[in-house]
């Protein structure tokens, strides 16, 4: 009997020290895993954002191949305005008209060419969209301030006849 104990006894430590081992391996193991788990997310972070650095190089190629076609675009407008605006003459041959005073010594104002009208209506356009009108002055040619006008290019101001703004084309 007391041999059976002392073998069951022997036994029992064995096994407990066995336990004691898995335990520790099963520990060892969860570690692992955890370990393996959280290079498993920082992995799959990083394949994310390159997958967000891939789309936005891919976008901002495209955005930049649109640009180079806009900007393509608007100087072959650019151009072909020029060459429209080439067809009308200049204000008066010396580019100055008299004020029409009674005297002959007044100063004279320089009248500007169609394309310097269109320029700075442009300008303000785009510039402060909100509040576009130009007011004319002696420096704008009548006949072209009549032409624009009259073909829808540019508008009074419903209040002041004395100010004009481009027509939104690109609204």
């Amino acid at each position: 009997l007391q041999k059976v104990k002392n073998d069951l006894e022997m036994l029992l430590s064995t096994i407990q020290s066995k336990n004691k081992q898995l335990e520790e391996d099963l520990k060892r193991e969860q570690q692992w895993h955890e370990e393996q788990e959280q290079i498993l997310d920082a992995l799959n972070g990083i394949e994310e954002e390159m997958k967000n650095q891939v789309f936005m190089k891919k976008a901002f190629q495209e955005l930049k191949n649109k640009m180079l076609k806009l900007t393509a675009y608007k100087e072959e407008l650019l151009n072909a305005l020029g060459e429209f605006l080439e067809h009308f003459p200049l204000p008066e041959k010396g580019g100055s008209a008299k004020k029409k005073k009674n005297s002959s010594e007044e100063p004279t104002v320089e009248l500007i060419t169609l394309n310097e009208i269109l320029e700075i209506l442009i300008n303000k356009l785009m510039s402060t969209p909100h509040e576009p009108y130009v007011t004319i002055n002696d420096s704008f040619w009548p006949p072209y301030i009549e032409l624009l006008l009259r073909y829808g290019i540019a508008l009074r101001h419903p209040e002041d006849p004395n100010r004009m703004r481009l027509e939104a084309f690109h609204m």
